[in-house]
């Protein structure tokens, strides 16, 4: 059968849902493939269901007498070398032509309907050591034998895979897949399922799940722990500059502020969060902070010139919204343009959203929180 898949964006995987089967004996391992391949089939949104069976095929088989070939000055090598000339082809000489660029290759082969018929193959002559041509019908014979399709192999552990798309409303095919494992749980004799570690190779088998849900739990894992260390580095920055541990916080209080506008912004534009907009959301902190920076630092001066509080935290957040508004609206309108982007819109979205809301917050947050510290003396 032949099947046109389109090339998914993003990282390469074999299928956006992949469940890895794995079982000590082959027979198992089918029977558990077949199982899951007709489950997915009754979920709503997954389809090219597919999996690495291979239907029971028949092949001929060229059997070489050695005793005989070894007589008559032939070897078994010469033997597959004329049958990967006639099936496969061989490049003898090359057609130097005034009009191509290269020279043309010239092959010998066989034709298309002369490769199916082992009669043709058994006509065909090897030359022996002493020079005379043995037909290989004299040496050889054909035979008819099951053929053995392809063994898959991963963590040195036979498996065969399940493979689905996920179409519809719904584009994340981790919805089809979570869908799929409440099927399983509440059939009898369905594997054990695996979604983070290589699952052992039990006797009854077990499933793990691949695909996009592999590379989606990595890439969250790897942003959350980058995100983390880019906020920890940005508090010890802030504790170097500032010489405190309490005006940072206040400096750092806008970040979580963006939450509230980047997943309203996905649900509001029906996408999902996806790992670019993770990178939005890390890239947010550091713009967010500098805007909370600019406010700190100018309510400190107008301090130190002798305003008072309650002035100078009104004074600071109406002087600083036109430049922190200004950085904000620059880089929602750079930001606009990937909207549509099919891997970068996530991306877009935190950045138009999220600094849309927390320019709004941040004007009013950070001057109540020093204000509120300064009258207790905290800062």
């Amino acid at each position: 059968s032949v099947k046109i898949v389109e090339v998914p964006p993003g990282p390469p995987v074999l299928s956006p849902v992949v469940a890895e089967i794995y079982a000590v004996d082959e027979t198992r391992r089918a029977e558990l493939a077949r199982q899951v391949a007709e489950g997915m089939t009754e979920v709503d949104g997954l389809v090219d269901i597919d999996t690495t069976l291979e239907a029971p095929t028949r092949q001929w088989e060229v059997v070489v007498d050695r005793a005989r070939a070894a007589r008559l000055g032939v070897s078994q090598a010469q033997v597959v070398g004329a049958l990967q000339t006639a099936l496969g082809g061989t490049s003898v000489s090359f057609l130097h032509d005034d009009h191509a660029k290269y020279p043309v290759p010239i092959r010998v082969i066989l034709g298309e309907g002369d490769k199916a018929q082992p009669s043709v193959l058994l006509s065909l002559n090897v030359r022996s050591r002493d020079g005379n041509l043995v037909p290989l019908a004299s040496i050889a014979g054909v035979r008819e034998a099951d053929w053995m399709g392809a063994i898959y192999h991963k963590d040195l552990l036979p498996v065969t895979y399940v493979t689905a798309d996920m179409a519809g409303e719904v584009d994340s095919p981790l919805y089809g897949m979570f869908t799929m494992v409440e099927r399983l749980n509440k059939q009898e004799g369905a594997p054990e399922q695996y979604f983070i570690d290589q699952p052992p190779l039990p006797e009854k088998g077990t499933l793990k799940w691949d695909g996009e849900w592999q590379i989606t739990y990595e890439t969250f894992r790897d942003m959350g722990a980058a995100y983390s260390v880019g906020v920890f580095m940005i508090f010890v920055l802030l504790v170097a500059q500032f010489r405190s541990y309490i005006l940072p916080l206040v400096i750092m209080a806008p970040i979580p502020l963006t939450m509230i506008g980047i997943m309203p912004g996905h649900a509001l534009l029906g996408r999902e969060f996806t790992a670019t907009s993770m990178i939005g959301m890390i890239a947010l902190a550091g713009i967010i902070v500098r805007n909370s920076i600019l406010l700190v630092v100018f309510i400190r001066q107008l301090i130190e010139e002798g305003i008072e509080l309650d002035e100078a935290v009104v004074l600071a957040g109406a002087v600083r919204i036109k430049p922190i508004a200004l950085t904000a609206i620059s880089a929602m309108v750079g930001a606009y343009f990937i909207l549509n982007d099919p891997i970068f819109n996530g991306l877009a979205i935190s950045l138009v959203f999220g600094l849309a809301m927390s320019t709004l917050l941040t004007v009013l947050v950070v001057p109540l929180l020093y204000y509120t510290l300064a009258r207790c003396k905290r800062v």
